[in-house]
């Protein structure tokens, strides 16, 4: 049995299944790609990995160099480890509106932590702005590399392989791609992968009902961690979704709860804002289409977040 050379050997190539009980009344199957089989329990491992290797490869970012980003935490969390294995001191900026679990695991990995205070612990347009420029004020002071997520490109080919991973397990039989947008890097990545196959299946991006702003909405305050930055996002391209889906807070809440008690699966907001998405495009497409959405983390980071429900 040959072992992996180290815990980041085991970013990607998770599993896939059927939801059995969330379904929609059409009868289409929704696949869920189970993206919390990752180390930290998040796709963001991927995006992680694929941005530190790639200032590795082009000289940006040197042995015993410091690393610096802003995060709503999983990518923190999936930065962290990346860099404990690799052994770059890390900087995390980020803030009370996200989850204390999150923030506490990245502290852990060995991470180094400043907070910006939230209005009220919702995120906003101008928290996610506040944040963007202290991690640029940081690495211009200490001569750190900043990953810089919102406009990093090298994710996008780590997507690309999670697309093939897709078309891989399903057999080519995928009517419909549905994915939440923070970075837009995962739904613009798996949209160019899964189109080079099959230019007919339809992508839905999700975004917060809250603060619709890549439908032409106002932006606003919202609680689902991850996305929904309050403005279009660099990665962000007019094309790439077929459909925009706007899911609120609570229902994206209440979604995640259902999926945990009728599913046995345990996810964070984003993916309950996934199922509500799928399930909409599920009944336009009808009886016979396989729709894939993700679950993008497992919900021992929101343990706070679903705390009242239980």
């Amino acid at each position: 049995m040959e072992l992996p050379k180290n815990i980041l050997a085991c970013i990607g190539n998770t599993r896939m299944m059927a939801l059995r009980h969330v379904v929609p009344k059409s009868g289409a199957r929704i696949l869920l790609k189970l993206e919390n089989e990752n180390p930290t329990g998040s796709m963001k491992d991927r995006m992680a990995l694929a941005m530190i290797e790639a200032a590795e490869a082009d000289g940006r970012l040197r042995p015993g160099g410091t690393v610096v980003e802003y995060t709503g935490g999983s990518t923190g969390v999936s930065l962290s480890l990346v860099c404990a294995v690799k052994r770059y001191p890390l900087h995390i900026v980020s803030s009370d509106a996200f989850a204390k679990e999150k923030l506490d695991y990245m502290k852990i990995l060995g991470a180094k932590l400043q907070i910006i205070p939230s209005e009220s612990g919702g995120m906003t347009e101008k928290l996610t702005r506040d944040m963007v420029e202290a991690a640029r004020i940081f690495a211009e002071k200490n001569g750190a590399f900043w990953t810089d997520q919102l406009k990093n490109t090298a994710p996008l080919a780590a997507y690309h392989k999670m697309a093939e991973e897709i078309w891989s397990q399903t057999g080519g039989r995928i009517d419909g791609f549905v994915q939440s947008v923070g970075t837009a890097a995962s739904v613009r990545g798996n949209a160019e992968g899964l189109r080079r196959r099959n230019k007919q299946i339809k992508i839905v991006a999700v975004e917060p009902a809250e603060s619709p702003v890549l439908s032409g909405g106002k932006p606003g305050a919202h609680k689902i961690d991850g996305i929904g930055a309050g403005f279009i996002v660099p990665l962000w391209q007019n094309g790439i979704a077929d459909g925009i889906e706007r899911v609120s807070t609570e229902d994206a809440i209440a979604m995640a709860l259902r999926l945990a008690r009728e599913e046995g699966l345990f996810a964070g907001t984003s993916t309950g804002a996934n199922i509500v998405a799928a399930l909409r495009l599920a009944e336009t497409l009808g009886r016979d289409a396989a729709i894939v959405t993700v679950m993008c983390d497992t919900g021992m980071k929101y343990l706070k977040t679903y705390e009242k429900f239980v």
